[in-house]
């Protein structure tokens, strides 16, 4: 059983190869997918006149600032527009894919985030109220089972459920890590842009969970969020994290035999 989350940045650039690719691991073991779509709620966004906000954290992690119509508009396009486009394309490639999000079920749990502390245009530190960003508190994965059990692959767009019943921006790979902990996945999987980790000029191969935690410092914004993630599913009781690029031959299986790409064990 694995879990594999697809970024918003590569999902439209997969190798051809990716979905036939992904429809033997499914066949093999059982699969859950997780996916990004970041790109195409600033897309829409734009396009209805509610220009996306990013803020940057401290430590220098740039993200989505979610405000009511945000939110609104982020769960119409990845729960709808993006997860059906890529449930579509597995589809027709073989894989019986079924697309669902957080919300569904009750499947991904959160609790809004009151405060952000952010680094505003002077470069200060400054609290700023949390919207509609959600910190991830439970998965429940009775839908995702009983899907897996009748034969599908679940696909899971990352809107989750807030404790008041609101609809909560959560990110992506950190619900994939959730995810593969509660459906006890043997392996995660983050299918980024990029073969994985690069440091020095090389890319970084194996290594443990606390040498990715010293590193992380260091490693640059986009990237830290995977490691994190990455983290976080190891603490979950996942076997390993792997960050590999989708734009290879056979992405999965080349990242399940630790070619080319970056592997984070306990």
């Amino acid at each position: 059983m694995i879990t594999v989350k697809i970024g918003g940045s590569v999902a439209g650039s997969l190798h051809g190869s990716a979905v036939p690719d992904l429809r033997r691991a499914a066949e093999s073991g059982g699969a859950v997918i997780v996916h990004g779509g970041g790109r195409d709620v600033t897309d829409v966004s734009g396009r209805m006149g509610h220009e996306a906000r990013f803020i940057t954290s401290p430590s220098g992690v740039r993200s989505r600032y979610t405000d009511l119509e945000t939110a609104r508009i982020f769960t119409m396009v990845m729960a709808g527009r993006v997860n059906k486009a890529i449930v579509q394309s597995l589809r027709a490639g073989g894989v019986n894919a079924a697309g669902v999000c957080g919300v569904d079920g009750g499947l991904i749990r959160a609790e809004r985030k009151k405060r952000l502390l952010i680094v505003n245009e002077r470069g200060r530190k400054q609290a700023i109220d949390g919207g509609y960003t959600g910190r991830i508190t439970a998965v429940e994965p009775r839908l995702i089972d009983a899907l897996l059990g009748a034969g599908f692959v679940p696909v899971v767009a990352p809107v989750a459920l807030g404790e008041e019943g609101e609809a909560l921006n959560v990110d992506g790979d950190r619900a994939a890590a959730a995810v593969a902990g509660a459906t006890r996945s043997e392996r995660v999987v983050f299918v980024t842009d990029v073969d994985g980790i690069e440091m020095d000029g090389g890319l970084v191969g194996e290594i443990g969970a606390a040498e990715a935690r010293q590193m992380r410092p260091r490693i640059g914004a986009g990237m830290e969020k995977k490691v994190i993630a990455a983290l976080e599913a190891l603490e979950a009781g996942v076997g390993e994290a792997i960050i590999a690029s989708g734009r290879r031959e056979g992405p999965i299986s080349a990242a399940l035999a630790h070619e080319r790409c970056t592997v984070i064990r306990p």
